[in-house]
């Protein structure tokens, strides 16, 4: 079936507006590693999934699945070994008094349980968040996303802080935060969370200056509220320094809420909190998820967090992460119109600019790029509050060889974007 007629299909079925990578439309076929395959047969580095987070397709994983799935699968309850391995076997990798999980099948189901965690425990209602930031797609989720317009419209009982750049000084970026407060103290309200994506990627991966993100969960418990980390992109060890975005700061959450990659493509999410926190909620609420923590998706989860510690993927990822950010800086100095890089290991960004000035964004360019990479077999994306930040976020298994293609494809492109018209 053609190209052209699948997508009539799409747009027929799932309506025009159903969100499409590239002005070429994609058609994959097949994955295995770090590669994906068209209907053409033509192969794609994949440098944007983090979604197969050990690779897709990874055999350990499709056999934990396959073999679970031939014996039993049924909601969480009922007695199963398979949710507490999988469950000690995760929590096991935070702090110890990050020790209870609740399993969930998205990411945004996750925020919103952590929300009403929050909200919940701590009696109050205001949530403070960065003014670009997403953490799903729910009504109530939606209400606290900045950076896409949403029907719900900002939630009122939401207050927004800007994220800081490195070289910003951290007290005064945090009386941004003593300000949050305040507004919401005007408005009769105290701060359930503060609620951070650790790594911060919809905002385009600044580096936030030392102390900031502590001094800004230390202002927040200070009136009442608590502190809610996003991992759903930078966890499962894809910074290379640490396996949760989180760990990179001196601050311990409360909640951390993770998604994506957690199943390898499998749908497994869920939130990992301190005990006081699930069990005061439980004692208000009953939370029951059906899918949440079935044994094939715990099977699969379990896989992956094996073939992390056996292949050494963390490792990889700082080895590796550390090549390509090399590559990329050398880029730059080459191309005016991308700046330095940006993120930690295999979450990298590197900013597009207009006349190599920092202060305006070329969002053209970097679409132009994305488009020109798919063109030369390799697959990433953009994000930003501009649009103008490429976002590099393989697989784990990414190789140094995988990443000189991608520095050759990208340097090829901008090689053919600063030609003439």
């Amino acid at each position: 079936m053609s190209d052209d007629t699948l997508l009539e299909r799409r747009h027929r079925l799932l309506g025009a507006g159903a969100p499409l990578f590239y002005d070429r439309p994609l058609h994959l076929v097949r994955g295995e590693g770090v590669r994906v395959w068209d209907s053409d047969g033509r192969i794609y580095l994949d440098a944007y999934n983090n979604v197969p987070h050990v690779g897709h397709c990874h055999p350990h994983v499709v056999e934990a699945l396959a073999d679970q799935a031939g014996r039993l699968n049924l909601s969480t309850r009922y007695l199963d070994e398979r949710i507490l391995d999988y469950g000690e076997a995760l929590t096991g990798t935070f702090d110890e008094s990050l020790s209870r999980v609740s399993l969930t099948c998205t990411g945004t189901e996750a925020s919103e349980l952590a929300l009403r965690i929050a909200r919940a425990c701590t009696g109050n209602d205001g949530v403070i968040v960065t003014d670009f930031c997403y953490h799903g797609n729910s009504a109530v989720v939606a209400g606290l996303c900045t950076a896409f317009e949403m029907p719900e419209g900002i939630d009122p009982r939401v207050r927004t802080i800007r994220v800081p750049e490195a070289d910003d000084d951290a007290d005064l970026a945090a009386s941004e935060v003593e300000a949050a407060i305040a507004s919401l103290t005007e408005a009769g309200m105290r701060p359930a969370a503060i609620f951070f994506d650790t790594i911060f990627a919809t905002e385009g991966m600044p580096a936030v200056p030392p102390g900031y993100v502590e001094r800004a969960v230390a202002l927040t418990r200070a009136a009442g509220g608590l502190y809610i980390a996003d991992e759903v992109q930078p966890g499962l060890g894809r910074t290379g320094a640490a396996m949760w975005g989180h760990q990179l700061y001196d601050a311990v959450p409360d909640l951390v809420t993770l998604g994506k990659p957690l199943g390898n493509g499998h749908p497994l999410a869920g939130v990992v909190a301190r005990p006081a926190l699930i069990d005061g909620f439980a004692a208000k609420a009953m939370y029951f998820n059906t899918f949440g923590g079935n044994p094939v998706s715990c099977a699969a989860g379990h896989a992956v967090l094996e073939v992390i510690e056996r292949e050494s993927l963390m490792e990889n990822a700082r080895r590796v992460g550390e090549h390509l950010r090399t590559g990329l800086a050398a880029l730059a100095q080459r191309h005016a119109m991308i700046g330095a890089p940006r993120g930690r290991g295999f979450f990298a960004g590197v900013p597009f600019l207009a006349d190599g000035d920092p202060a305006r964004p070329a969002p053209a360019a970097a679409k132009a790029a994305v488009n020109g990479m798919r063109e030369r077999g390799v697959l990433i994306s953009r994000t930003g509050r501009h649009d103008h930040v490429l976002k590099i976020r393989p697989p784990m298994p990414f190789s140094a060889a995988d990443a000189d293609q991608l520095l050759a494809a990208l340097d090829e492109t901008l090689e053919s974007l600063e030609q003439p018209a």
